[in-house]
């Protein structure tokens, strides 16, 4: 007969991180990958720079302590802004201490700031009464650019600023979308988005070819310098197909993807068959070799998508 006993302790979840920060001298923090020699002219490393100058570190350092040395701690995230930090002569920072010398944190998960991002962004900050001249210094950027993205969404409809929330997209892609009426405005984000082309120039290309009626200023026809009436109405043609086009074949990937990969199985298993192989060697050898180019597509296709 069993006897009945107690569970034991569950084991309690272990911390990747330390539960403080921590203030380490930047003589005992060593990088763990080199800085390149123009990172210190790039926009990203003057706007660290210009944040840190005027409203202090927002996000710690991550360190590890170094296994062969506990007073030495291995800089895992944050090397541009312990960079920023040496070149101001500040002599210590507090860090986040992790518990793994992985490299790998949640740092590495999170994108920039997309353009939509970082409007909202300076919304909430305009809301809070913080100066407009003290956002310009900490983002390193013009006063008269503060004004210019907070109406960076006046007149994009809100499915828009869906679509593209989280989509590097110009300024610029947004004044030409504000040309265009909602409708045509989700269309040309879709149109950006599988594309995943959001350059000025193809935003302005899918401007040329919006019809007239779907224009904002409807009675003003579009006047492009070096183009005629019937070049740009050839170009509406033309990307109109290509939007059904597109549709189209959206519609169907799914389904021909995979009679496609049925069939391409089924041929590497038909000439993969010694007297099948033989047989159209001998009377239709070109076949034979078709058969055995879409097998090898197909086994190219298997390792890619490994």
């Amino acid at each position: 007969m069993s006897t009945y006993s107690e569970p034991g302790p569950i084991d309690a979840v272990v911390q990747g991180f330390d539960t403080t920060c921590r203030t380490i001298p930047l003589t005992a923090i060593l990088p763990v990958r080199a800085i390149g020699k123009t990172v210190k002219t790039s926009h990203k490393y003057k706007q660290i720079a210009a944040s840190i100058r005027e409203i202090g570190l927002v996000e710690p350092p991550v360190v590890t302590p170094d296994a062969r040395s506990p007073q030495i701690f291995l800089l895992l995230d944050g090397h541009l802004r312990v960079e920023v930090l040496r070149d101001l002569g500040v002599a210590e920072v507090e860090c986040l201490i992790s518990r793994d010398d992985e490299a790998f944190t949640y740092n590495n998960r999170i994108n920039r700031l997309s353009p939509i991002q970082e409007q909202r962004m300076i919304a909430k900050a305009i809301e809070r009464k913080v100066p407009k001249d003290k956002i310009a210094r900490a983002l390193d950027i013009k006063i008269r650019s503060i004004s210019r993205k907070m109406q960076m969404l006046d007149g994009i409809c809100d499915e828009v600023t869906g679509l593209l929330k989280d989509k590097f997209c110009p300024l610029a892609v947004f004044d030409i979308l504000r040309k265009m009426r909602p409708l045509r405005q989700i269309e040309a984000s879709e149109l950006m988005i599988n594309a995943n082309n959001f350059a000025v120039s193809y935003a302005s290309a899918i401007l040329t070819a919006t019809p007239q009626s779907e224009l904002v200023d409807a009675q003003t026809p579009k006047r492009l310098k070096g183009m005629t009436a019937e070049a740009i109405a050839r170009m509406e043609r033309e990307l109109a197909r290509l939007q059904e086009a597109t549709s189209s074949i959206q519609d169907t990937y799914g389904q021909d993807h995979l009679h496609l990969t049925v069939a391409k199985g089924y041929l590497g298993k038909l000439i993969g068959n010694e007297r099948v192989a033989r047989y159209l060697a001998q009377h239709q050898p070109e076949v034979l070799g078709e058969f055995r180019k879409i097998a090898d597509m197909t086994s190219t296709l298997a390792s890619e998508a490994a």
